[in-house]
């Protein structure tokens, strides 16, 4: 890699591999959600996604390439902590808060690359590249907005119910020393 055309190719290569993991990861997490509101989000976002990933396409095609074979591996470093987050058997409420807390992870994941993305193409005086990848910039951007708002209202059930069982029974033990 010499140029930055190059340099440009190489990372939209990355981003499209990682918009494909998620087509398939987000259907994963709409499956695995135990909120109506939060698999209906998952499953929105994935139809998003898709055309996110046509959207790529047709940047390739106005550079007059094809997407190089790569892997992704932030994107794959995300999917693979749910897997082995989904190995502990979390409960319901657990799950979902991890799937939401993933979500943002990933959203502000993309939200970087494709703020890189443009710049690139700004220097490469590639305006209609800018123009679709902005489209997908605000749409990754409004899915943050929808998860942070997720991430207020999600909250597992057991929170701290633990450590104020443990401090209910050493102030019981403490009244009967007394």
């Amino acid at each position: 890699m010499q140029t930055g055309r190059e340099f440009f190719i190489h990372c939209l290569t990355d981003i499209y591999d990682g918009e494909q993991q998620l087509v398939e990861a987000l259907g994963e997490l709409a499956q695995d959600s135990n909120q109506a509101q939060l698999k209906k989000a998952f499953e929105s976002h994935q139809a998003q996604t898709e055309k996110q990933v046509q959207r790529l396409q047709q940047v390739f095609e106005i550079l007059g390439e094809q997407p190089e074979e790569a892997e992704c591996y932030g994107i794959r470093g995300i999917i693979q902590e749910k897997k082995s987050f989904q190995e502990e058997d979390p409960s319901p409420d657990l799950a979902d808060v991890f799937n939401v807390g993933g979500a943002i992870k990933t959203e502000l994941y993309e939200i970087a690359e494709y703020e890189s993305l443009i710049d690139l193409a700004r220097e490469l005086d590639e305006n209609k590249i800018v123009k679709l990848l902005s489209q997908t910039l605000k749409e990754e951007q409004a899915t943050l907005k929808k998860m942070k708002q997720f991430e207020k209202k999600i909250k597992p059930e057991q929170m701290g119910t633990e450590m104020e069982e443990q401090e209910s029974t050493r102030s019981r033990r403490s009244r009967r020393a007394a």
